[in-house]
C-alpha cells in the first residue's frame, strides 16, 4: 500500500508544486517526446507524395472546390507536399556536385510533366488558354529556382543582373501551379540554410503572400486553405539531416509525379469525359 509520503515521492518536484507545476511538467514531457521524433529525407519525401496523391484524388472525386468537410480536410493534408518539395530543392542545391545538371534534369521533367499535369487535371496544353493560374506544373518554378540559386552563387554575374533575373523568373513562373512562390521559397530556404527560425519566417511570409493572391484573384476560402501548408513545419523542424534508405530507384520521386497524373487523367476521362477538375 502506498502511503501519502510514497505517492508524493513518485512525481518530480515540479509536479509537487501544484497544478501549474504539473501542467508545466506535462508540457516539458511532450516537448521531449517531439524532439525524439526524427524524419530522414526519404521519409519526408514519402509523406509529400502521399499527401500530393491524396490532394489530387480529391480533385478527381470532388471536381472544383467543394466546400465540404471531407474534401476540405483532404486538401489540407495535401498542403503538406509543397513545403517539403521546396525544402528539398534547396537541400539538393546544397549537396549536388553539379547544379547545372541538377537544373537540366528537373527542367526536363518539368517539360514532360506539363503534359501530364494538363492531361491529369483537364487543363489546356496551350499556355495562352484557360485561367490565369495553374497553366503548368509546379516542377517548372521549382526547376527555375535551381537556376536562380545557381545565378546567385556565381561570382561572374553582376548583382544588378541577379536582381533582374528574380523579376524575370517571377513573371515567367507566375502562371504555374504554386505560382512564383515555388520559385522564391527554395531560393530563400537555400539562403537561410542552417537557420530554422528564419526558414520558418520564410514559410509564413511567402505562404501569406500566396494566400493573399488567391484571396484577391480566385477564392477567399481556398486562399485561407493555403495556410494548411504551415502544418509541414513541425515535420521539417524534426528533419535529422540524413538521406535515409532509398526506396527502389533514386529516380522514383521524379517518375512518380508525371505517372500518377497520367493515371488520374485516365480516370478523369472515364468518369466525367474531358472536363477540368480544377477551378
Amino acid at each position: 500500500m502506498l502511503t501519502p509520503g510514497c505517492a508524493h515521492s513518485i512525481y518530480p518536484l515540479k509536479v509537487q508544486s501544484g497544478g501549474n507545476g504539473f501542467h508545466q511538467y506535462l508540457r516539458n514531457e511532450r516537448k521531449k517526446t517531439l524532439k525524439k521524433i526524427q524524419f530522414n529525407a526519404t521519409q519526408l519525401k514519402l509523406i509529400a507524395i502521399i499527401a500530393m496523391t491524396i490532394d489530387h484524388l480529391v480533385w478527381l472525386f470532388y471536381p472544383g472546390l467543394v466546400k465540404e468537410v471531407i474534401p476540405v480536410s483532404m486538401h489540407i493534408v495535401g498542403r503538406l507536399t509543397a513545403p517539403i518539395m521546396w525544402y528539398f530543392i534547396a537541400e539538393g542545391c546544397y549537396y549536388t556536385k553539379d547544379i547545372k545538371k541538377y537544373f537540366v534534369r528537373l527542367f526536363a521533367f518539368a517539360i514532360i510533366s506539363h503534359f501530364a499535369f494538363c492531361f491529369g487535371l483537364g487543363i489546356p496544353y496551350n499556355l495562352m488558354e484557360g485561367s490565369l493560374f495553374n497553366k503548368t506544373s509546379v516542377l517548372f518554378p521549382l526547376s527555375m529556382s535551381i537556376l536562380l540559386i545557381w545565378i546567385f552563387k556565381s561570382d561572374r554575374i553582376k548583382n544588378w543582373l541577379k536582381i533582374v533575373s528574380i523579376v524575370i523568373f517571377c513573371i515567367l513562373t507566375f502562371v504555374a501551379d504554386w505560382s512564383s512562390i515555388a520559385l522564391m521559397m527554395p531560393f530563400f530556404l537555400y539562403q537561410h540554410r542552417g537557420n530554422k527560425k528564419q526558414q520558418a519566417i520564410d514559410y509564413i511570409v511567402w505562404i501569406g503572400v500566396y494566400a493573399l493572391i488567391y484571396i484577391i484573384f480566385i477564392d477567399a476560402f481556398y486562399g485561407a486553405l493555403q495556410f494548411g501548408t504551415l502544418l509541414s513545419l513541425p515535420l521539417l523542424w524534426n528533419y535529422d539531416g540524413t538521406r535515409g534508405k532509398e526506396i527502389g530507384s533514386k529516380w522514383l520521386f521524379y517518375y512518380y509525379y508525371p505517372v500518377h497524373l497520367v493515371v488520374i487523367g485516365c480516370f478523369r476521362i472515364l468518369m466525367y469525359g474531358d472536363i477540368s477538375l480544377v477551378f
